[in-house]
């Protein structure tokens, strides 16, 4: 009987401690008016249009990026007040650093690459009010498809090949809250820069509201050479590249990319399947029990690597790989080969390194191929170690390798799924006039092969959130081995 109620406790504890979100009642129209759409430019023209390069890990993310930073009511700076200043702080940034910004996508027709006109026509600007409060329209955390009525993506006022790089959006809330939508082409950054990119815009709206202080403050300048990820003359490629994919035909255009609009490539298409959304929640303690899970390492193992072995990254990730592949409902599961992606920073991973506050894209899919008898039936050490290795091949020359692929082949990333990480990015840590969001998150479109990691808002900031969509029958399965996984 003791036992038994041992049994019992162990199974709340592992729900407590990874739990299935149960969904909210979620407020599907906000009831958003746009009171006012125009552009802002550059506080100073430049001298000379210029035409800006795109590396070729830019190049093949020719979509836009939508993210949501609410913000609760505060006395000095209500959503008028806000919208000025952002208004105005980005017309001074727009002069420099990030004039490209201002820019517009071009196709250079001589070499068939796309490339940044820097023209000074501006970023999109716009005003608008919910008749809701910030507490009325729900669970932040839940990504609610509703949040993309506070970000515009488009102005109907321009042509396609007119529209910016990007659009800001200052929608107001009954109760004095505010959201800012920001939607960006990812050839202007990637998750790094574009957090350096809310920092710097958070430091120069301080040193705007400083009547002092005259200079525009930055917290740390971006590196705009994209020449430094160009292709090797002539391209070698020195490593076989399963994780990529060789496309025949190219039509990477301005307005017609070889991506789709929402964020997933063409090898990430949207299904018709009838999808069902989960979001599962891991907390701090489930995150240290897997880890506890994982120790088991191969003999030799010191303890210096296996810290940099078993990363709460890592082993979620490995949940999360083991989870996808064996809820599929394919015939002969046991011997199909799943391969996993996942993005890796490779600005300190070259030699000599990027700087930190290099402006572009500087990440490529690592990943982890295994059958799914071997993920099922191996330890979880193991596959907790395939996630790593997938990082620790990303070196200088594997990078360098990738690079020159997508110069000679024009490709996409390639798997099974991919693992796409917000969790740890820190948008929700950028410190404003008006202090620092409630939430950040981005706005999500629901795809059957790309799994999201969240942030959540908990006590000790060491939990995650996983979104994942999935037919019935698969999400079933997904949940079951979930919660087995955590046992």
């Amino acid at each position: 009987m003791v036992e038994q109620s041992k049994i019992c406790f162990l199974k709340i504890k592992l729900r407590k401690m990874g739990t299935v979100y149960e969904e909210p009642s979620l407020l599907q129209d906000f009831k958003v008016t746009i009171h006012q759409s125009s552009l802002v430019t550059p506080s100073q023209k430049s001298e000379r249009n210029s035409m800006f390069f795109l590396s070729n890990i830019d190049q093949v993310l020719n979509f836009d990026v939508q993210t949501v930073h609410f913000f609760p009511a505060h006395k000095d700076f209500p959503p008028q007040t806000v919208a000025e200043k952002l208004r105005e702080t980005l017309g001074e940034m727009l002069v420099d650093p990030y004039n490209f910004l201002a820019g517009r996508l071009k196709l250079n027709a001589k070499t068939g690459r796309l490339e940044i006109d820097c023209n000074d026509s501006g970023v999109g600007f716009v005003v608008a009010s919910s008749e809701f409060t910030l507490d009325e329209i729900g669970d932040l955390v839940y990504p609610n498809p509703g949040f993309a009525q506070l970000v515009t993506i488009t102005l109907d006022t321009l042509k396609p090949e007119e529209q910016p790089l990007g659009i800001f959006q200052v929608t107001s809330f009954k109760c004095g809250g505010f959201a800012i939508g920001i939607s960006t082409n990812h050839a202007t950054f990637d998750g790094l820069s574009f957090k350096l990119f809310l920092q710097n815009l958070a430091a120069a709206l301080v040193s705007s509201n400083n009547k002092s202080n005259s200079i525009l403050s930055l917290t740390s300048t971006p590196c705009n050479d994209r020449q430094l990820l160009a292709a090797r003359s002539p391209p070698r490629v020195t490593f076989p590249h399963p994780e990529l994919l060789k496309l025949t035909t190219k039509t990477n255009t301005p307005q017609d990319s070889s991506s789709n609009s929402d964020g997933s490539s063409g090898v990430f298409e949207a299904t018709q399947e009838d999808l069902h959304i989960k979001l599962f929640r891991l907390n701090s303690a489930a995150i240290s029990h897997l880890k506890d899970k994982a120790k088991p390492r191969p003999a030799g193992t010191n303890n210096v690597e296996a810290k940099r072995i078993v990363t709460s990254f890592n082993v979620v990730t490995a949940l999360i790989w083991q989870c996808k592949a064996l809820s599929s409902t394919t015939e002969n599961n046991a011997d199909r080969e799943s391969t996993m992606l996942y993005a890796v920073d490779i600005r300190p991973r070259l030699n000599p390194p990027l700087p930190a506050s290099y402006s572009g894209n500087a990440v490529l899919s690592a990943y982890a191929r295994a059958t799914c008898r071997e993920l099922e039936e191996g330890p979880f050490s193991r596959t907790v170690e395939m996630v790593w290795e997938g990082a620790r091949r990303m070196t200088d020359e594997y990078a360098r390798s990738v690079i020159d692929w997508g110069e000679l082949y024009k490709g996409f990333p390639h798997g099974e799924v991919m693992v796409s990480s917000w969790w740890k990015l820190g948008f929700e840590k950028v410190e404003y006039p008006w202090g620092k969001p409630r939430y950040s998150c981005p706005v999500v479109y629901h795809r059957k092969d790309i799994i999201l990691l969240l942030p959540d808002i908990d006590e000790d900031g060491g939990g995650v959130n996983v979104l994942v969509a999935l037919p019935p029958k698969e999400m079933e399965k997904f949940q079951t081995i979930f919660h087995n996984l955590l046992a």
